[in-house]
């Protein structure tokens, strides 16, 4: 790891080998559960895309795959996110409820945030 200036112990920065690897892990993962909700999708539908390549980061390759699962797909794995991820654990001891979390900055659309799973859940209803 490589250390940033004046951050103390904080300030070690991921390698980019450990950045892609977290990004392709993520990637794979929905990649999969998509291809596990759907299962006539092959690998000529949908893949995941390569570092620094342009587009979504999991691509629906097909125009079946684009009608099956009408989302383009950004994936982030970051620990950026903790207060999200607070923010949502808060919402999961209100009640016994599905969990969901709306967040907002200025000038911006809100965002509702629920576990992908339960997402993943929701399309298999549908």
């Amino acid at each position: 790891m490589r250390r940033k200036k004046g951050n103390g112990l904080l300030g070690y920065l991921m390698k980019n080998d450990s950045k892609k690897a977290k990004a392709r892990y993520l990637q794979n993962l929905v990649r999969d559960r998509i291809c596990k909700l759907f299962p006539k999708l092959g690998p000529d539908d949908i893949r995941t895309s390569l570092m620094s390549e342009n587009g979504a980061d999991v691509k629906l390759t097909s125009l079946t795959a684009r009608k099956l699962f009408p989302y383009s797909i950004e994936t982030k794995n970051r620990e950026d996110y903790k207060t999200i991820y607070n923010a949502f654990t808060q919402a999961s001891r209100h009640t016994n409820q599905e969990p969901l979390l709306v967040i907002k900055m200025n000038r911006k659309k809100p965002l509702a945030i629920i576990d992908m799973e339960h997402f993943f859940k929701l399309q298999e209803d549908e």
